[in-house]
């Protein structure tokens, strides 16, 4: 299992250096690929991830994904809010079309999973779109990743205070601190290395990269608890088999969904200071 597992990480490892560095379309397709796989995996929790309910999700999750690409600065435009109004309405028109064919709480998934997939997952292309991008972007691997290895081994040698008990019972309030503190580190190490590259853009690159490093590990643990919860609640042990040693998307990219968009606004508030309040909008 350990060496099925560490293969699988290579792989993982090797297919984000490409996209991460490749950028532009290659990149945006990759994360519709995997928003896509990760909705269905979502979706197959509640029973819609071959019905109409669950097309029109993933329809518009490509939608979602052309509109950004095509739209003048990807990195700072918003998303309109009439794409969502319109999500959901045909969401309600297939739900009272086809009723009872459909649950409420099947159509909340559907809507639930455009957002906590397709969505979150995009600001890894806002942010490698954005000014010093092409480095900033590892920050969110750095942090997601750095995290979850350096929570285990802080863990494992003197975890002792369970942090969610009935939730995770291995997750340690002592390896939660250690994930934080080592991402920190790392991002430390990464602004040291780099800090000349994206120095126009973070005035202080070491310091500048621990923080942003930081607040992605403490969002991190909040995803990978969060895609623990949904499992439980649906009494899934993974949410698939894709990647083995691993389940599937969403158990290996929980964290990632949820430190990409905290990244991307952190270094916008950090390079941007007051001016930032705009793109929060």
């Amino acid at each position: 299992m350990f060496r099925t597992r560490l293969i699988s990480g290579v792989v993982l490892v090797l297919i984000a250096i490409g996209l991460l560095t490749l950028g532009g379309y290659v990149l945006a397709g990759g994360l519709l690929l995997i928003s896509l796989i990760g909705m269905y995996e979502l979706y197959r929790t509640v029973g819609i991830e071959k019905s109409l309910l669950g097309a029109v999700g993933y329809a518009m999750a490509a939608l979602y994904y052309l509109i950004l690409i095509l739209s003048e600065n990807p990195a700072v435009d918003s998303m309109p809010v009439i794409f969502f109004v319109v999500f959901l309405i045909l969401l309600m028109a297939v739900y009272v079309f086809t009723f009872p064919r459909y649950q409420a709480g099947q159509v909340m998934t559907a809507f639930f999973g455009l957002v906590y997939v397709a969505v979150m997952l995009s600001y890894m292309y806002r942010t490698r779109v954005m000014e010093g991008g092409q480095l900033l972007v590892w920050l969110v691997i750095l942090s997601s990743w750095g995290c979850d290895t350096c929570a285990y081994c802080v863990g494992m040698l003197i975890g002792k205070h369970k942090m969610a008990p009935r939730l995770s019972p291995k997750k340690s309030v002592e390896g939660a601190v250690g994930g934080i503190l080592g991402a920190g580190i790392l991002g430390a190490v990464y602004g040291a290395v780099f800090g000349s590259s994206v120095g126009a853009e973070l005035t202080s690159p070491v310091l500048d990269c621990a923080i942003i490093c930081m607040v992605g590990a403490v969002i991190s643990q909040i995803g990978d608890l969060a895609a623990s919860a949904i499992k439980r609640n649906h009494d899934v042990k993974d949410y698939g088999k894709l990647i083995p040693g691993h389940g599937g998307i969403l158990d290996r990219f929980d964290s990632v969904i949820f430190v990409a968009p905290a990244i991307y606004y952190t270094i916008v508030l950090l390079t941007r200071g007051m001016e930032a309040f705009k793109w929060f909008l």
